[in-house]
């Protein structure tokens, strides 16, 4: 299946890529090759071949999704050097 040169233009527009006569000649070949592979899988016969998430057949383990009981607020405020007014004071960053 041959993608016309104006289709590459057309993309290419609507890509927002800047492009030259010599940049669509060479996308317009390109192009037309992906679409002539797409074409080619698209008649491989399948029916018989059964759906696979993964070659190696290792599954990924998850941990239980559970709330659990966070830090308590004053092993927090141990942490801090320093507080004023009720809040905790850090060394400036910037």
């Amino acid at each position: 299946m041959a993608i016309k040169k104006e289709e590459v233009e057309h993309i290419a527009r609507l890509a927002r890529i800047g492009t030259t006569q010599k940049d669509i000649e060479v996308l317009t070949k390109d192009l037309s090759a992906v679409l002539d592979w797409m074409k080619e899988l698209e008649e491989a016969d399948v029916a018989d071949v059964s759906p696979n998430e993964h070659i190696t057949g290792l599954e990924n383990v998850m941990r239980a999704d559970r709330s659990e009981p966070s830090y308590r607020r004053k092993e927090i405020v141990k942490l801090f050097p320093e507080s004023k007014d009720g809040y905790d004071k850090v060394k400036s960053v910037l």
